[in-house]
């Protein structure tokens, strides 16, 4: 059966509580698979063709919810709700109905005053308190108006009671009360306490939103970096349009100073551009024709015209976008264990409250002096801290990484990383850069311009990419350009190298350029001195290509793939932090050598010329060995590695095979964005460790103060408000993090 997905908005979430109601509300329609996240007050949804996306909106507004297609933008995501104007009529009814309360002594003497009148003028009147009736009247538009949300969620979740269902039931039992004391004279009065606790509450989920916004302060960067409009060029003239028209294969311009409109390849032109919003280089890096460029990348210097290779929903910035908010939407076993106790926390709560007042009660305390701590126990022992506490720090933590360059692809990584001890990683485009580098050049018994030219103006005639490599080499090292199309008789032998005349100032040169294996066949026996600079490379891993004319080799170009300048910075921090650095390639033994040389990695943690199942297999010996294992690659050849692998990390230039599996994408493909990786991984789980302590102790201390009756309902309200505020704001020390 095909299945399609779909994100919704969701109003009128409150705590972890209402998590398990709205996903047994989803998770019961047919074919339907759901997780809700709190901190993103958001849905994400599995489900069959033949199912309506109305009947999953229907299933939440049933169990007292509102909600909408979820729309990847600005304004959508992460949006508060708007609960401001609900915050103000509290404020302005909630205020005078609690100092009515706390100047007692005062209206208690007015209210005397006022009923021996209506007594002397026989008016009939209620028996007590005149201005009782004042406060409740004050505290109606609080309960009843501003708290209408609380309310609607709350009753209409009796059967599967949460946090709602707790201030619904004091606030209302409060009220209800001071109806009835007021009318017969018999008890305290609570109605401040009613109008206190949904204002405390009211409060701390507008601070709670506002925080959240702040959180979610990353994700929107992301979003609005996209350019909304670019120069198109069509039949040579520009043509200003909206990003929606532009298609692969389109030629538009970005100008100095611009968001370049979308993944491409620059056709002319030259520039540096800023990369440090989408990867998080600092460094501008400098582009010209053939260079890839990213999407919404700043253009810095020069104009720029590029060939459009990937639009909308396939840009690197739009994965990057989607693989954050997938992620957040996913649940790290510390929030489904909080979630699991939420959902029984509430209905045990209730049932404390009722023996709290039975307790009371049956031991000698009065009605009112019973109710009272009841209250108090609904009140204080909401579980939206313990709700709060992963999904929060991890929507920061993602959308920090997102703006260092790293894609975190599930909550569940972050206790992944706690006990990694070994890293595996891979050579070729890991710990090297993956290009081909000529890297030294030897000239024998020749002009070197002379070399270069001839070296130039063969390869120029062949597409093979270290044809290129030597042909950029050779012009950017004094080569003649005006030679380049002087070659006649070219001749291409695959596997073998390529032959050919070239003709430079009146003289023409037959020159040969190959493999060693190749130009011996063509060539006088090579001496000492050039078999030395070839045994000397083989030594160190490297290739070579040789160039040969008249029978005699002229010069020969050491080639390899060089290792990037963070490597070995980056392994020595991954040996501070306690991992072993191991390297696994699939090329020679010698090559691999070499590089682990370079990268100080003990030789005995080397292995070489490995296929991509012995790769697997080499990790899974690994982990028989007790060992817990970070693999790092980029290839298609790594992907099976990266899935044994107990935590896998992905470079942002690999193949989307490799980011598909991986745990962690670092985009800007060095081994020092993995140390950051880690080190980020590990702060936010200390944190959520301290949001969940926080949640646990609160309660632990709250609920037995609140039976005793040492605290007020309306000071319970308080401190329940501020125990999420304090679980969100510790959270929100990640967007610092560096």
């Amino acid at each position: 059966m095909d299945v399609r997905t779909v994100d919704l908005k969701i109003e009128g979430m409150s705590c972890s509580s209402c998590v398990a109601t709205l996903e047994r509300s989803l998770n019961a329609i047919p074919g339907v698979s759901a997780t809700i996240n709190f901190a993103t007050e958001s849905a994400h949804a599995t489900l069959p063709e033949n199912v309506e996306v109305e009947n999953l909106i229907n299933a939440i507004e049933e169990s007292g919810y509102r909600a909408s297609i979820l729309s990847l933008s600005g304004n959508d995501l992460l949006a508060a709700p708007n609960i401001g104007w609900r915050l103000t009529l509290a404020v302005v009814f909630a205020v005078p109905t609690i100092v009515i309360a706390m100047s007692s002594t005062l209206h208690e003497s007015i209210d005397r005053n006022i009923l021996l009148l209506l007594d002397n003028l026989n008016i009939l009147h209620p028996s007590h308190a005149p201005w009782g009736w004042l406060s409740i009247a004050l505290s109606v538009p609080v309960v009843f108006i501003a708290g209408w949300p609380v309310h609607r969620v709350g009753l209409r979740n009796l059967r599967h009671p949460q946090m709602d269902t707790l201030i619904s039931l004091g606030t209302l039992i409060a009220f209800s009360w001071s109806v009835y004391v007021n009318a017969t004279g018999n008890g305290d009065l609570y109605v401040e306490v009613a109008a206190g606790v949904m204002l405390f509450i009211l409060i701390g989920r507008f601070l709670e939103a506002r925080a959240k916004q702040r959180a979610g302060d990353a994700i929107r960067a992301l979003l609005a970096l996209g350019a909304q409009e670019v120069s198109i060029l069509r039949d040579g003239e520009e043509v200003l349009a909206p990003i929606s028209h532009l298609q692969i294969g389109d030629l538009f311009i970005a100008r100095p100073g611009q968001a370049i409109a979308t993944d491409g390849v620059i056709v002319e032109g030259s520039s540096s551009v800023d990369t440090s919003l989408v990867t998080g280089e600092s460094l501008p890096q400098a582009v010209g024709p053939g260079n890839k460029v990213i999407g919404a990348t700043l253009n810095q210097d020069g104009r720029l015209v590029i060939r459009a290779e990937q639009v909308g929903s396939q840009t690197q910035l739009a994965r990057i976008t989607r693989s954050v908010i997938q992620a957040q939407g996913e649940k790290a076993p510390l929030a489904r264990l909080a979630d699991r106790i939420s959902a029984i926390f509430v209905p045990v709560i209730i049932a404390l409250s009722l023996i709290t007042f039975l307790s009371w009660y049956f031991s000698g305390a009065s009605l009112s002096e019973a109710i009272a701590p009841a209250i108090t126990l609904l009140v204080i022992a909401c579980p939206c801290a313990l709700g709060l506490a992963t999904p929060i720090a991890f929507l920061v933590a993602s959308g920090r990484g997102a703006q260092l360059g790293i894609i975190i692809s599930s909550p569940a990584v972050l206790e992944d990383t706690r006990e990694i001890d070994l890293v595996v990683l891979d050579k070729t485009g890991t710990v090297t850069t993956g290009d081909i580098d000529i890297l030294a050049a030897e000239y024998i018994d020749c002009d070197k311009k002379l070399a270069l030219t001839i070296i130039a103006a063969l390869e120029n005639q062949s597409e093979h990419v270290i044809g290129q490599s030597l042909v950029k080499y050779a012009i950017s090292n004094g080569a003649d350009k005006s030679a380049l199309v002087s070659v006649s008789d070219f001749l291409a032998t695959p596997g073998r190298g390529i032959a050919g005349r070239v003709e430079i100032d009146g003289v023409k040169y037959t020159a040969l350029v190959g493999s060693p294996s190749a130009i011996s066949y063509g060539t006088a026996p090579f001496t000492k001195t050039i078999s030395e600079i070839l045994n000397s490379a083989t030594a160190a891993g490297k290739s070579t290509i040789l160039l040969a004319w008249d029978g005699q080799t002229r010069a020969i170009f050491t080639i390899g793939d060089s290792i990037k300048v963070d490597s070995a910075p980056a392994i020595a921090k991954f040996k501070k932090f306690g991992i072993t650095p191991w390297l696994i390639s699939g090329d020679s033994e010698q090559a691999a050598n070499a590089i682990a040389k370079e990268a100080n990695i003990a030789a005995e943690n080397v292995r070489a010329a490995v296929l991509p199942d012995q790769k697997v297999a080499a990790i899974k010996e690994l982990q028989a060995q007790g060992h817990h294992v970070l693999m790092i690659g980029d290839g298609v050849n790594d992907a099976a590695a990266l899935a044994s692998a107990n935590l896998s990390m992905a470079m942002g230039t690999g193949t989307d095979t490799a980011i598909a599996v991986a745990d962690i994408t670092l985009v800007r493909s060095d081994l020092t964005s993995a140390i950051t990786a880690l080190k980020l991984s590990r702060k936010t789980l200390r944190i959520i460790k301290g949001n969940l302590a926080w949640a646990f102790a609160y309660n632990a201390i709250g609920i037995p103060i609140a039976a005793a009756g040492l605290l007020s309902p309306m000071y319970a309200g308080a401190a329940m408000a501020l125990s999420s505020i304090f679980v969100v704001t510790n959270s929100l020390r990640l967007r610092n993090f560096k």
